[in-house]
């Protein structure tokens, strides 16, 4: 889940839906260095929330676990150099 106490996810794909397994996360939009600034997302009481900056739409799957998405490979990585 890439180091971050919320889970991060990710659109390199340019998916419209991502079906992700929490419902409080942060978008990134695409890998470094085609991201956009990292908005923390609460879809509250909904099922479906819509990144205001990459419009993707993000859909809660409660079978999900938080490091999983459907389509899969939409979790962000931090890929800091050492």
């Amino acid at each position: 889940m890439a180091g971050h106490g919320i889970p991060h996810f990710q659109n390199d794909g340019g998916h419209q839906v991502i079906e992700i397994g929490v419902k409080e996360f942060m978008c990134t939009g695409a890998s470094v260095p085609y991201d956009h600034p990292h908005i923390y997302i609460d879809m509250g009481d909904d099922n479906e929330k819509v990144c205001s900056y990459c419009s993707t739409l993000y859909r809660y799957n409660p079978s999900l676990k938080a490091s999983q998405t459907v389509p899969d490979g939409c979790v962000f990585h931090d890929h800091k150099a050492a």
